[in-house]
């Protein structure tokens, strides 16, 4: 899982130290705003955020202090989307009953709870096999893994006409595009949560969201340098990429430890036939 832990290590790293530069927190991932409009001291809460996401992005990027690092990244992705939750009362509060205010929280609800994932996965990986607790960690890192390229999907096709306009101008057929995403973060995130052609699918979202982050997050950075958001949607990628490419590994470990066990209790039951 190095490829992946090395992404979203980087990712995490990466947002405290944006937390830190900015003095506050990113409103489209970290709605502090959920909590109060004016918040006394936040940039004080933003930089403790941004060292915390520093540190326990270094710790997993340390072979000797993964499981720390992922659990305490895992924590504060955690905390961030409690804030998303908080955010249904307050935009429903302020903006009433509307489809595109519930979607539009429970996308960012659902970017969360992707990043909570590779935390479940390093424990269940480091932690003793065959056990009623590892069996329910898998199920809950497939689900918090499969769950949110489902609505990130629907989200594309319910708001098409916005997506289109974010695909790059020099690529023709901007709706096309973005429907044909929308499509793919669905058929990801249902493969994904069925169990079937999980390790494919998490592959391919993992290489769509890299194409994302060289054709739509990264080049608005040069326009943007000073705008918050735009730094923070690309960092957020890397760290999603990252997530995936740590789920697909990971099932593949597991397969090839059940071909391993599989052949080993082969090997040891041909003695036992021969001398019968």
């Amino acid at each position: 899982m190095n490829v992946g832990i090395w992404f979203y290590g980087l990712g995490t790293v990466l947002t405290g130290i944006l937390n830190i530069a900015w003095g506050s927190f990113d409103a489209s991932h970290q709605p502090i705003q959920a909590v109060s409009k004016t918040l006394a001291g936040e940039h004080v809460l933003a930089s403790i955020a941004g060292a915390w996401l520093v540190a326990s992005g270094l710790a997993t990027l340390w072979r000797y202090s993964v499981r720390i690092g992922a659990a305490a990244s895992g924590i504060a992705y955690l905390i961030f989307a409690g804030l998303w939750l908080a955010r249904y009362y307050a935009g429903v509060h302020s903006l009433g009953w509307r489809i595109d205010v519930l979607l539009g929280v429970t996308f960012g609800l659902a970017q969360q709870l992707m990043l909570v994932a590779p935390a479940a996965i390093i424990y269940v990986f480091t932690a003793p096999p065959d056990s009623q607790l590892q069996r329910r960690t898998v199920i809950a890192a497939r689900w918090m893994l499969g769950l949110p390229p489902v609505i990130f999907g629907i989200f594309h096709l319910i708001g098409i006409r916005v997506f289109a306009t974010i695909v790059p101008h020099w690529m023709p057929f901007g709706y096309f595009w973005a429907a044909l995403t929308g499509i793919a973060f669905i058929l990801a995130g249902c493969a994904i949560c069925s169990g079937k052609m999980d390790v494919l699918a998490a592959r391919l979202l993992a290489l769509m969201l890299f194409l994302f982050e060289l054709l739509v997050e990264v080049p608005p950075i040069f326009s943007r340098l000073h705008s918050q958001p735009t730094w923070g949607a690309a960092v957020y990628n890397l760290a999603a990429i990252g997530a995936c490419l740590m789920f697909a590994e990971f099932l593949m470990s597991r397969a090839d430890r059940g071909r391993i066990g599989r052949a080993g209790n082969v090997t040891m039951s041909r003695p036992n036939t021969l001398a019968a």
